[in-house]
């Protein structure tokens, strides 16, 4: 089973309750519904913001990220992104790990596709869970060249068996449909486009929780096209 984490804010506010029981990503970017997330979903992924950050140019404030991430894993169903550097050096990001005050339980590390594959194999003996971030060249999620990349990397991880860790694909809830043996995905479609497609938020929920990714590497297939599964994620 893929467990998928819905991007919020989800607005306006009322419509988040559609959602109730589902699972949330909640930004330290904009986290105004941390708390209904917590009050009414099943589990609740804490995001750095990093995205966010590297996207808009700003800094970004670690201290303040560790103190709000505090009150929140005190929930055992609730689990955070480990600070990164999008476009930093393996170095500067493995410093960030090593800064991490709250345990390899509460958080999970972010590996870049373009980082290292090496990296990827130490963080995976280390953590029971990896978060991956399409970067560099490797910036869009599903394309040609992402899928070569994620081919060699799966080859290299799984050597044709099951994922050794649970992996996280950031931003990527339609590579539900991909193949791929990701564990969870989020996507924020729903806070961007429900208002948009005529569809109830819960209606959208509904469909992509209805698609699972495979314990282990499958053979090729094209990502399902039509409805959701055409919308870009950010």
């Amino acid at each position: 089973m893929t467990v998928h984490y819905h991007g919020t804010p989800i607005t306006p506010h009322h419509v988040i309750y559609q959602l109730a029981g589902r699972n949330f990503c909640v930004s330290f970017a904009d986290p105004r519904q941390v708390e209904v997330c917590h009050e009414i979903g099943q589990s609740v992924m804490l995001d750095n913001g990093a995205f966010s950050a590297w996207r808009s140019g700003k800094g970004t404030d670690w201290t303040g990220y560790y103190a709000w991430c505090e009150r929140w894993l005190e929930y055992r169903t609730t689990w955070a992104v480990i600070p990164d550097v999008i476009e930093g050096t393996e170095e500067e990001n493995d410093e960030l790990i090593r800064q991490w005050p709250h345990g390899p339980r509460a958080g999970a590390p972010v590996w870049h596709v373009h980082e290292s594959i090496p990296r990827l194999l130490r963080l995976c003996d280390r953590f029971d869970r990896v978060c991956i971030g399409s970067s560099g060249e490797y910036a869009t999620v599903g394309d040609e060249k992402w899928r070569i990349r994620m081919d060699d990397v799966f080859t290299q991880l799984c050597n044709g068996g099951p994922s050794p860790t649970w992996l996280h694909m950031l931003r990527g809830m339609r590579m539900a449909k991909s193949g791929y043996p990701f564990a969870s995905v989020d996507s924020t479609d729903i806070a961007r486009h429900h208002n948009e497609t005529g569809r109830l938020a819960g209606v959208m929920a509904q469909c992509w929780d209805g698609h699972n990714c495979p314990p282990r590497v499958r053979a090729k297939r094209p990502v399902k096209t039509g409805s959701l599964f055409d919308t870009p994620e950010n």
